[in-house]
């Protein structure tokens, strides 16, 4: 069986193109975390970038300032990996079928 070059370059630029697509659509993709049963939400898109950070107005208060920062934190870590995990999915799909799967290939760094 010949090791067919000219097909695997296809391949090659026709997955450099589907990678160009799909991270043209991760800024679209969206994902929300959340901490303190709601109070904090944070928003981040497949870019893994912050769009929006919700701070209910009940945990505004001197006696809530010690536990804001660590809520925060909590929601947009939460955001940040449903963010990134929606960006590997979609990367997956996008790509599917042109490259075989293999061991150890890892997408996600895509999505940065």
């Amino acid at each position: 069986m010949a090791f067919d070059m000219m097909g695997m370059m296809g391949k090659v630029k026709e997955l450099q193109e589907k990678m160009q697509q799909a991270q043209g659509e991760l800024q679209h993709l969206t994902a929300t975390g959340e901490a303190g049963g709601g109070l904090v939400k944070a928003t981040a898109n497949g870019h893994r970038a912050l769009l929006k950070l919700e701070i209910d107005p009940s945990l505004l208060t001197p006696e809530d300032r010690d536990m804001l920062p660590d809520l925060v934190v909590a929601a947009v870590n939460k955001a940040l990996e449903a963010a990134a995990e929606l960006a590997r999915q979609e990367l997956q799909r996008q790509t599917s079928g042109l490259m075989p799967n293999l061991p150890g290939l890892d997408l996600s760094s895509f999505g940065a």
